[in-house]
């Protein structure tokens, strides 16, 4: 027979109350929060290359929703590809995904998080996404089904509500939704977590080969902040001979901070064939035992198959939209060598919970992760932020509310 969160609940109470003659002590009251506006900002993409700061009432919650004051989100490669070409067809459209802030309303029936964390007002809070159309995603789901289908918070088309993205000074967070208390973590770790559990997975995923282990030689294509933070979470893992690879001198030195044992600029060999030979010296004259390819390009794509061992491993996780084909040689380049190759795209439930630890381990062995965010933005600020973005200056471009 099966027995619901509710009927669970109240067993537990009347155990406790039978062992210890009463009941169990009531809930902490409410942490304070300031009052409640009737409106919101928000930041819509009205045109290609045009934020408009727009303002809207806040709706009334329903049972199941959470009413949050965001404090911070990170521009993230996918708003800055809709920002420029609107690829999904968003427009008008409340952007950001990478979001956090303070829970300042709940309906009557939250009470935990989806990983069963008490939550409540005053917490602090990020989101996973929107599993209205599958319920067979769960926290727990030994599948490891990753959460592509589903909805994301700032990529919703707009709607009545209207506050659906990070990008806006308040946002409703629907029943239905994934949600996690993460208040044991300061503003910029979770500005952080969404890209970080992007590269948690496809470490999870490289796992997967039995090619990746603790004294393996890793290389890693493309130091931008999936790249970088893909070096320091091998680096927490213990793996120490990793080779970084990219095409700007600061963004490999920061590479090196992160946790990379050597580094090798693109720019300075011409042609494949030095490039992996330059890779091979970086290794003291071995080629990669496995390699992570971040960079969204083809021909880094068609490119790093030359840097792996006969029998290597491959992850690709760089193309977050259709950056076009890559030309390689199957036979030269995958089944002669026999490469095993993964695949990785966003996160399951169990990535996302499993970052906030990895966040916490890199910080304590002295990882500079928080650094990665070297801009930061007022929302009335945001076409600014994306353009900056655009232009690649930095890494991790945020827009932080006052």
């Amino acid at each position: 027979m099966a027995i619901n969160e509710n009927e669970i609940a109240a067993l537990v109470q009347q155990v406790i109350k039978e062992m210890t003659g009463s009941a169990p002590a009531s809930a902490p009251a409410p942490k304070a929060t300031g009052a409640v506006p009737a409106t919101s900002k928000a930041a819509v993409l009205t045109e290609l290359g045009k934020f408009e700061i727009k303002e809207y009432p806040i709706p009334e919650l329903g049972d199941d929703d959470i009413l949050v004051k965001v404090e911070g989100c990170g521009v993230c490669g996918t708003d800055a590809h809709e920002f420029k070409n609107d690829p999904f067809s968003l427009i008008p459209v409340v952007l950001g995904h990478e979001g956090t802030g303070e829970v300042v309303k709940v309906g009557k029936n939250v009470k935990v998080d989806s990983a069963g964390k008490p939550l409540g007002v005053g917490d602090k809070v990020v989101t996973c996404m929107i599993f209205n159309d599958n319920p067979d995603i769960t926290m727990f789901d030994l599948n490891k089904q990753n959460v592509g289908g589903a909805d994301v918070y700032g990529l919703i088309p707009d709607d009545d509500i209207h506050l659906n993205g990070w990008f806006a000074d308040y946002m409703v967070i629907r029943g239905g939704s994934t949600v996690f208390n993460v208040s044991d973590l300061d503003l910029d770790s979770r500005i952080l977590i969404e890209p970080c559990a992007v590269l948690i997975h496809a470490v999870e995923r490289a796992k997967l080969t039995n090619i990746l282990r603790f004294n393996s030689r890793v290389v890693v294509q493309g130091c931008g902040p999936i790249g970088l933070i893909c070096i320091a979470i091998l680096r927490t893992m213990g793996i120490e001979n990793i080779v970084a690879v990219d095409g700007n001198e600061q963004r490999l030195a920061f590479a090196k901070r992160m946790g990379a044992d050597n580094t090798v600029n693109f720019m300075e060999h011409k042609g494949v064939d030095a490039l992996a030979d330059a890779v091979k010296d970086a290794f003291g004259g071995y080629y990669a035992d496995f390699a992570f390819q971040c960079t969204g390009s083809p021909i880094a794509h068609a490119n790093i198959y030359k840097f792996i061992r006969s029998g290597g491993g491959l992850c690709e996780l760089g193309f977050f939209i259709n950056g076009g084909d890559a030309t390689i040689n199957p036979h030269f380049d995958l089944c002669a060598k026999e490469i095993t190759l993964v695949g990785s795209w966003v996160y399951t439930l169990r990535d996302y919970a499993t970052t906030f630890d990895f966040l916490k381990r890199a910080i304590a062995i002295g990882l500079p992760i928080k650094e990665l965010i070297t801009h930061r933005y007022g929302l009335e600020e945001i076409n600014e932020a994306l353009k900056t973005n655009l232009e690649q200056k930095g890494l991790k471009i945020a827009i932080i509310n006052k």
